[in-house]
C-alpha cells in the first residue's frame, strides 16, 4: 500500500486534532476477563479519560458457538470491580452484521473487492501444488480479475482486492514503523458464502461507525492491523492510530499461564486485592512514568500517554501487587474501605458482615487498614473486633492466661470499671497498676491480648479497649480471669 500524500497526513491530523479521543475495549465473551484483557481496558479507559474522551465497549460475540451471557456477564462485572466505567451501553457486535454485509457488498460494488467462486477443494488443492513446488501457499483466486459474465450460479465469497505491489506500513505508537510487504496479504475475505462477516472486516466497521480514534490492543494483534488497513482505506476512511502493546508475562517471563496463578480479573478480587491497588499495579505493568510507583487514579489518567509503555512483555510481580495495594487501602476512605471488604466478602463466596461486626471494624480501621495489604490480612488482624464472646484463646495466648496473669486481671478489673475511657486515661491507669505491682507493661499486655483478642499477636491493647468499648472490654477480661 503506498504512502499517504502530504494532503492526506494533513487532513488525518486535522480530523484528529478535531476529533474528541474515542477508545474501546473490545472482549471476546467467551470466559472470565483475563488479567491481561483487563490491563488493556485500563489503558483504554486511561488515554480516554486523561484527554476528556469516550471509552467504549464492545462485545465481539460473532462466535456464537463459543459465546455466552455469563462470560459476558463475568466482563462486565470484572470492569465493574476494576472501576472502569464506560460510556453508553455495550456494543454487540453479531447485531452489526447486516451492516458489515452492507460495507462488503459496497466494496464489491465499488471494484475493491470481487466475488470469489473458488471451492475450499480447489484451494486446499492450490496450495498442495504450491508446497509441493516450494512456492508461497498464499492464495491467489483466479476469479478477481473475470469477467462477469463467466460467473457460474454457485456459492461465491466475497474477497478484498489486496494491493499486489509496494509495502503497507504501519505507523504504531507502540511498536514503531512496521512494514509489511504488500505480496505477503492476500486476498482476505469479506464475506462468506453464507453471507455472514468475517471478524475482520466486523472490527473495521464497528472501529468506524463507533468513531474510534485510537485502537489500543495487544500486539499479537499487530499483523491483523495491516490487513484491516486495507478495509480502511478502500472505503476511504480514517485510519485510527494504532498502539500495539506487548502481552503479560510471568515471573519466568514465560507467556501467562494457569501455573502462574489467577488469570482472571475477579479471581483477584475473590483473593482480596483492592481495585485501586490493582489499578495501579495493572498501569504500571507495562507502562511507566518516570520512576513512580505508586500514584492515584487523577495522577495516572493525567499521567498516561503511548509513549510511556514498552516494547518488551511486561512480567507479572505479585508481591509488588501486594505492596502497591497496602499503599491504597492505608489511603482509603474509611467508608469505601468497608464497603469494597464486604463485596470481597460476596466475591470470595463467605458470609457478609453483621451490623455490629461492620459498626466494630469500622471503628478499627484506623489503627488497622495502614498494617494489611489485602482484605484477608485486613480481616486477620480485625478478629478480635469481628468475633464475640467468648473468646477462644490459641495456643499462644493461652500460655499467657496462668494462675498469676488471672489473679492480675481480676485486681485490674475494678481499676478499669472507674476509668475514663480515653486513651491517656487508660495509659495512665494501667501505668499506675504496673507501677503499684511492680511490674513492666509488657508483662500485663500479654494476658490482656490473650483476654480481648484470644491472640498473642494483635493491634494495641488500647486501641482494642477503645474499639469494644467499656463493657465488651470488661466483659472479656473477667471471663479470661474466671476461666
Amino acid at each position: 500500500m503506498p504512502d499517504a500524500t502530504p494532503i492526506a497526513v494533513m487532513e488525518r491530523l486535522i480530523s484528529l486534532m478535531s476529533d474528541q479521543v474515542v477508545t474501546r475495549f473490545a472482549p471476546s465473551p467467551t470466559g472470565y476477563l483475563h488479567i491481561g484483557g483487563a490491563r488493556t481496558a485500563l489503558f483504554n479507559w486511561l488515554y480516554a479519560r486523561g484527554r476528556g474522551g469516550k471509552f467504549l465497549l464492545r462485545i465481539e460475540d460473532t462466535d456464537r458457538a463459543r459465546s455466552t451471557p455469563e462470560a459476558t456477564q463475568a466482563i462486565l462485572q470484572g470492569l465493574s470491580w476494576l472501576g472502569l466505567d464506560w460510556d453508553g451501553d455495550p456494543v454487540s457486535q453479531a447485531a452489526g452484521a447486516a451492516r458489515h454485509a452492507e460495507v462488503a457488498r459496497e466494496l464489491l460494488q465499488s471494484g475493491r473487492a470481487y466475488k470469489c467462486f473458488a471451492t475450499q477443494d480447489e484451494i486446499e488443492a492450490f496450495r498442495e501444488a504450491s508446497r509441493a513446488a516450494g512456492h508461497s501457499t498464499l492464495y491467489r483466486s483466479p476469479w478477481r480479475d473475470a469477467d462477469p459474465s463467466s460467473h457460474p450460479d454457485a456459492p461465491f465469497v466475497i474477497r478484498i482486492k489486496a494491493p499486489l505491489e509496494g509495502e503497507t506500513i504501519i505507523r504504531d505508537e507502540v511498536q514503531g514503523e512496521v512494514r509489511i510487504r504488500n505480496d505477503q496479504l492476500d486476498d482476505m475475505i469479506l464475506l462468506r458464502s453464507d453471507g455472514t462477516p468475517v471478524y475482520m472486516l466486523a472490527v473495521v466497521v464497528d472501529d468506524h461507525d463507533m468513531g474510534v480514534t485510537h485502537v489500543i490492543r495487544g500486539d499479537d494483534h499487530l499483523n491483523n492491523a495491516a490487513r484491516q488497513m486495507m478495509i480502511y482505506e478502500a472505503m476511504g476512511w480514517n485510519v485510527p492510530v494504532w498502539a500495539h502493546i506487548p502481552l503479560i508475562h510471568g515471573p519466568d517471563g514465560k507467556k501467562l499461564s494457569k501455573r502462574h496463578g489467577a488469570l482472571g480479573a475477579q479471581e483477584y478480587q475473590a483473593m482480596g486485592y483492592p481495585a485501586a491497588g490493582m489499578r495501579n499495579y495493572l498501569a504500571r505493568l507495562g507502562w511507566s512514568h518516570g520512576d513512580d510507583e505508586y500514584f492515584t487514579d487523577a495522577q495516572a489518567k493525567e499521567w498516561f500517554d503511548l509513549g510511556g509503555i514498552g516494547k518488551s512483555p511486561a512480567r507479572l510481580d505479585l508481591k509488588k501487587l501486594e505492596n502497591l495495594c497496602g499503599l491504597h487501602m492505608a489511603q482509603m476512605d474509611d467508608a469505601a474501605l468497608l464497603h469494597e471488604l464486604r463485596a470481597y466478602l460476596i466475591a470470595a463466596g463467605q458470609s457478609d458482615l453483621t451490623e455490629g461486626q461492620s459498626e466494630h471494624l469500622a471503628a478499627s480501621l484506623y489503627c488497622l487498614k495502614s498494617a494489611a495489604k489485602t482484605f484477608p490480612q485486613l480481616i486477620e488482624k480485625a478478629e478480635f473486633a469481628l468475633t464475640s464472646r467468648p473468646i477462644s484463646p490459641d495456643e499462644k495466648a493461652s500460655k499467657q492466661l496462668t494462675d498469676v496473669s488471672r489473679g492480675i486481671l481480676r485486681e485490674l478489673t475494678p481499676q478499669l470499671q472507674n476509668a475514663s475511657w480515653k486513651r491517656d486515661d487508660l495509659e495512665a491507669a494501667m501505668g499506675t497498676f504496673a507501677e503499684a505491682h511492680e511490674m513492666g507493661f509488657g508483662k500485663l499486655a500479654g494476658p490482656l491480648r490473650a483476654a480481648l483478642a484470644g491472640r498473642a499477636v494483635t493491634p494495641s491493647v488500647f486501641d482494642m479497649m477503645l474499639i469494644l468499648g467499656r463493657d465488651e472490654s470488661i466483659a472479656r477480661i473477667e471471663d479470661a480471669a474466671a476461666a
